[in-house]
């Protein structure tokens, strides 16, 4: 018989290994190295959105903040048609304002939030002056409205206005969701623009005070306020972020500013 056609003998069987405890472990220690990083850059990620809804949403509040505080104290001492209306008599004295033609007060408290400024003005119907919610006098009113608005802090931090004496309307509330709310604002402190000197009569500014160290005769003729709102700081427990945020802008009283010659 050829050598080809002899019968080959069946290989013999290689014995199987299995993995050992040292590779198992390393491969375990490995995959838990891997999960952890996944991990850490998935947390990173949500917190880095987190963060920035978060500063989006406070930035949308201070510009919201300020544009209606600013808009609504630039009209103080309004009134329409000056050939048949006076300051006087378009702003008579009432509860909030016991003196005629009185156009801007403030309120303050010795803690946070520290002030209340009161505002108000005459609109004629269609003139598009909006009052501190936003509303105004429409087109076929008919007649001029008085609006009195009065801003001020509540208790949750919230950025409320009372228009006419009506029940206080909330304009800017917390923030951060349901869950994880907190105050949208935690201070507001008004400074009122006055000329001490008033030999001078120029109408510019000389002096900044406080509600507390107004006189009647300052009351009677503010030229600017300057507001300065402590917004909360999302951010505030990561390390060198302070607890509040502060914005400020001065608005000119539109009747006041300017210099007289």
């Amino acid at each position: 018989m050829s050598r080809s056609l002899r019968p080959r003998r069946p290989a013999a069987p290689r014995c199987a290994r299995g993995v050992t405890l040292v590779e198992l472990l390393v491969t375990l220690a490995i995959a838990a190295f891997l999960l952890g990083g996944l991990l850490t850059i998935v947390t990173n990620t949500r917190t880095t959105f987190g963060n920035q809804n978060a500063l989006a949403q406070l930035q949308d509040s201070e510009r919201l903040a300020m544009t209606l505080l600013g808009d609504v104290v630039q009209q103080a001492g309004y009134f329409p048609d000056p050939t048949t209306n006076t300051l006087t008599s378009a702003l008579p004295a009432d509860l909030l304002f016991p003196v005629a033609g009185r156009s801007i007060s403030g309120l303050q408290q010795g803690g946070a939030p520290e002030d209340s400024i009161l505002v108000r003005y005459m609109t004629a119907p269609g003139d598009g002056i909006i009052n501190c919610t936003g509303g105004s006098n429409p087109v076929g009113a008919g007649a001029p409205v008085l609006y009195e608005n009065v801003f001020s802090i509540d208790a949750n931090g919230n950025l409320v206005c009372s228009l006419n004496g009506a029940a206080p309307v909330v304009l800017i509330g917390a923030v951060g969701g349901t869950a994880n709310a907190f105050p949208a604002i935690q201070n507001l402190q008004v400074w009122y623009g006055v000329q001490t000197n008033t030999a001078l009569g120029n109408g510019a500014v000389d002096s900044w005070l406080r509600a507390n160290e107004m006189t009647a005769t300052f009351w009677n003729n503010v030229i600017a306020v300057k507001l300065v709102v402590f917004f909360s700081n999302p951010l505030w427990g990561q390390p060198n972020q302070p607890q509040t945020i502060r914005v400020e802008r001065v608005v000119a009283v539109m009747n006041r500013g300017g210099v007289k010659t």
